[in-house]
């Protein structure tokens, strides 16, 4: 007998680096401050597997990407309360990769955020279910340069670091198609209870420089399950930051 194909997915929803509307009642709000965006080229093949049920790798002219993303985190609260001062702001590192559903919804998925609060790394694999890890870090800053360190604690493997260290450049006024790509993701991939969710977040369009990258001694990519890079980055970005606010989960169907 015939059978009926499958439909299509629907096509991706565009790249573009200007926010969706309001979140007029968020689950959480925080800031992103004094981010290192570094990337490389992957095989979509390799990435793939890494992906939640219902996400395949996003790609942009075939190739997918691996970030490694470092900054601090600051005032994270809940709901409409003011952000928590000191257990709300702290370093995190984290691996990521960029995926797309089966609506069309571009985001990413992380494969391990390092953080130095391990009360909020408790809740967030508690409650969230989400990679993160317990970590020694520190954001340290001289004139235009900064280094990102992190090694890990709990609960392994013990001792993942990296050390990235980095000098800001001048101002981005238009922005590449892969820096677009990159940068330009207004939710995130996971999964909670066992199903398949989307986490969406808006936040003002990045502020970007390009970045000198001076210095990149990390394991946290192989940690994370991905081939070890063999190249420099073909992507060295910096953000002075942005304000977020993250919507409620919703559960992908189909």
């Amino acid at each position: 007998m015939p059978t009926t194909p499958s439909p299509l997915p629907p096509e991706p929803e565009p790249i573009t680096a200007d926010p969706p509307g309001a979140t007029p009642r968020p689950l959480l709000t925080q800031s992103w401050l004094d981010l290192a965006f570094l990337h490389w080229a992957a095989d979509p093949d390799d990435v793939a597997p890494l992906l939640p049920a219902g996400c395949v790798p996003d790609t942009l002219d075939g190739v997918t990407y691996v970030g490694l993303v470092a900054f601090r985190m600051h005032r994270v609260g809940w709901f409409r309360l003011p952000g928590v001062p000191y257990l709300g702001s702290f370093p995190e590192t984290n691996v990521r990769l960029y995926s797309v559903d089966s609506h069309g919804r571009r985001g990413v998925v992380f494969r391990s955020l390092d953080a130095s609060r391990l009360i909020p790394v408790t809740i967030g694999r508690a409650a969230f279910r989400l990679p993160y890890l317990w970590s020694k870090m520190a954001v340290r800053r001289d004139g235009a340069t900064l280094t990102y360190t992190s090694t890990r604690r709990w609960p392994g493997p013990r001792g993942a670091h990296s050390r990235i260290t980095l000098r800001i450049g001048d101002r981005i006024t238009a922005p590449t198609a892969l820096e677009h790509f990159l940068t330009a993701r207004w939710g995130m991939h996971s999964t909670l209870l066992g199903r398949p969710v989307h986490l969406p977040n808006t936040h003002p369009r990045w502020p970007l420089h390009r970045a000198e990258l001076l210095k990149c001694d990390e394991d946290l990519v192989t940690a994370a399950g991905l081939p070890r890079p063999v190249d420099e980055p073909v992507s060295v970005l910096y953000s002075p930051g942005v304000p977020v606010r993250f919507g409620r989960p919703a559960r992908r169907h189909g």
